[in-house]
């Protein structure tokens, strides 16, 4: 087991349970508290000035409606760390709900500024056959923010339980008010866990200051993600025990590339 300097002492096996029941049943699941402050205010540095060179980089920044970005995080410190993305808390909650071996496929930023507006509700992804078919969970996303989420600085909207029904259905349930669309407020150092699959939108962030969300990709082995890409330089990759080199699905090259042309542009169905 990867040990944490954060919160893994914090959450018993009844409160991962609990997760994961919230989860299934859901579609999201919150965990207060999860990373320390330190790492989330030493992220929030490194990622204001890479957000700075990225706006200035060609395909630097994929772009989400208006005045709404996402960008791939590189492989470097701070962000390449065991204790955030094979953190014990997390990878407890992936286990009790991905019943095959799953992989690491995503590691990126999502980032409303001054000007956004709603989005479009939207699903991640395709259903696996027909939306009449309700699968069990087989991507999820990790989320946490660099700065403190509030009312005005664009939270996350979701509408619980909408990943079992069909579409049309969900969004017809969210218009007359039977589902809420409801505000996920976050504190520094939390997290969340939610499946693509629900409704679900971005809301917009009325302040001056840039709203960045961190989501680390997770999805069975067998799943075809072809948006999103991880790339891992060889001394790193190979610095890692053997059971995170074959969960990180990743490209491996002798050094990483300067610039990053993103490609994970379309992203509603």
């Amino acid at each position: 087991m990867v040990q944490s300097i954060g919160r893994v002492n914090k959450y018993t096996d009844t409160d991962l349970n609990r997760f994961a029941e919230d989860l299934n049943r859901d579609g999201i699941c919150v965990i207060p508290g999860l990373f320390d402050k330190e790492l989330i205010s030493e992220w929030a540095k490194a990622f204001e000035n890479l957000f700075r060179e990225r706006q200035n980089q060609p395909g630097g920044l994929a772009p989400r409606e208006i005045a709404r970005y996402y960008l791939t995080l590189p492989w470097v410190s701070p962000f390449a760390n065991v204790e955030v993305f094979a953190n014990p808390v997390i990878m407890g909650v992936l286990e009790r709900v991905f019943f095959q071996e799953y992989v690491m496929v995503q590691m990126g930023v999502d980032l409303p500024v001054q000007g956004s507006d709603y989005q479009e509700i939207h699903r991640d992804y395709r259903p696996l056959f027909t939306d009449q078919i309700v699968t069990p969970l087989y991507a999820l996303a990790v989320n946490f923010p660099l700065v403190e989420v509030t009312a005005e600085n664009g939270p996350f909207q979701m509408a619980r339980g909408t990943h079992i029904l069909p579409r049309e259905e969900g969004l017809r349930k969210i218009a007359t008010g039977e589902i809420p669309m409801e505000s996920f407020y976050m504190q520094l150092g939390d997290a969340m866990i939610r499946t693509p699959l629900a409704l679900h939108r971005g809301s917009p962030n009325r302040t001056n200051q840039p709203r960045p969300m961190v989501v680390m990709g997770y999805a069975m082995h067998w799943l075809h993600t072809p948006k999103v890409d991880l790339t891992l330089q060889r001394d790193y990759y190979e610095s890692l025990p053997e059971n995170l080199r074959q969960m990180i699905r990743c490209q491996v090259v002798e050094q990483l590339p300067k610039e990053k042309v993103e490609t994970y542009v379309n992203f509603k169905y």
